[in-house]
């Protein structure tokens, strides 16, 4: 342990500047542990660690997150005309891969379409961050959240190794999420797919691999083939039994529970009494409280990002994609 401190002391200078008391001593501590774990070069892995810069708007952004406003305000963000027609552009343009991808996983081609406008806009803006500064920024220096990072960082460095990524360059999210999907390192080594069939996982040039990647994380998080993701009430019932709210739930109770208490959207005609469902109501402003029934897709979307805001924007933008245009 001395010798590897000492060789980060000597790496560490002109990030140690700017980063808070104990990051030296994390970073040491997370060189010895990779290096055993995974029989890894000890100096090499500490040199990859010293080129990291510590970033302070890091730590700032986690403590802002989108998921933090209202409905009302988080819905206008994402649910833009420029962002349903980039979709609809994006859906004609990969129509082939998006069908193979919906015949293979059974997730609706709007719903991965929807994923990757909401994540990157198509692509569009895929993360200034370089990723080992995110992680290890989160990982030494944010305590509430440290040991989540730490293991991220230890599945980056996995991943680079795997998939030949020079991981001094790769960029993504503030929180260390990578390519067009915004996968974290442990879903892209987990649930990446190679679609196109070039023995690599690319989630940053290949279209097919994040098609079939997202598609590939809803079906194995639980995505029902041909069930509803959510419908619509008028208006709030006059009885909140068990409403959900911001924070994901897996549904607790069947769409036959719900129709006994008074809540029966005419959406819902035609869905089996034991369907499982949540009564689910959001934020939205002057317009008062916006309810829904949410089904077990809706919950499965949430395994992807965990806030029901970003489920329904999902959910809301795929609707609009799958429209035809006026």
């Amino acid at each position: 342990m001395r010798t590897l401190i000492t060789l980060l002391s000597a790496l560490l200078l002109a990030t140690a500047e700017a980063a808070p008391d104990g990051y030296r001593n994390a970073a040491a501590s997370f060189v010895t542990e990779m290096a055993a774990r995974h029989d890894l070069d000890a100096e090499q892995l500490a040199a990859l660690i010293a080129g990291a810069e510590y970033r302070q708007e890091i730590i700032d952004a986690m403590e802002q997150p989108y998921e933090g406003k209202p409905w009302h305000r988080y819905r206008a963000l994402f649910l833009t005309a420029e962002r349903i027609a980039g979709g609809r552009a994006f859906h004609a343009a990969h129509a082939e891969q998006l069908a193979r991808a919906e015949a293979r996983y059974g997730v609706p081609a709007p719903v991965i379409v929807a994923i990757i406008g909401i994540e990157t806009r198509y692509g569009e803006v895929l993360g200034r961050h370089r990723a080992l500064d995110a992680l290890t920024t989160l990982g030494f220096s944010y305590p509430r959240r440290a040991a989540f990072f730490r293991r991220e960082l230890e599945q980056l460095i996995l991943l680079g190794a795997e998939e030949g990524i020079d991981l001094s360059t790769v960029r993504g999210s503030y929180a260390g999420a990578l390519g067009m999907p915004q996968f974290i390192p442990s879903s892209y080594r987990a649930y990446a797919v190679d679609f196109d069939g070039d023995a690599q996982r690319d989630l940053w040039r290949s279209s097919a691999d994040v098609i079939g990647s997202v598609a590939n994380y809803l079906a194995r998080h639980g995505w029902r083939v041909g069930g509803p993701v959510a419908v619509p009430l008028e208006q709030p019932p006059a009885t909140m039994p068990a409403v959900v709210r911001k924070a994901p739930r897996a549904p607790a109770t069947t769409l036959g529970a719900l129709r006994a208490a008074g809540i029966d959207p005419m959406a819902a005609t035609g869905l089996a009494p034991e369907t499982p469902a949540n009564l689910m109501c959001l934020d939205g402003g002057a317009a008062g409280e916006r309810c829904w029934i949410s089904f077990a897709n809706f919950y499965a979307i949430t395994r992807y990002n965990h806030s029901n805001l970003y489920a329904m924007a999902v959910h809301q933008l795929s609707e609009a994609i799958g429209e035809t245009p006026p």
